[in-house]
């Protein structure tokens, strides 16, 4: 499943230099998340880097967007093409 940011976000900018999949981006109001990108950092770490660095705890798994960990390891080679 993919994370998503949601509206409690304050902007502090942590999240996105931290994602190795460069999904993390600044949207109109709050920094978004690309779920097309987003591994969950399966492949690159044990836990999401960007959940870990949230001062605010406003990055949850989106369910609209739900992924086995099988579907998140393929996403990564084909990301990363390893």
């Amino acid at each position: 499943m993919a994370l998503k940011i949601t509206d409690e976000c304050i902007n502090c900018d942590v999240c996105e230099p931290e994602c190795p999949n460069e999904a993390i981006s600044q949207g109109e109001e709050v920094y978004v998340i690309d779920p097309n990108k987003c591994t969950e950092c399966v492949g690159h770490y044990d836990e999401p880097q960007c959940v870990q660095v949230c001062p605010v705890d406003c990055i949850p798994k989106d369910p609209d967007h739900e992924e086995s960990k099988d579907a998140l390891t393929a996403k990564y080679h084909k990301l990363t093409g390893k």
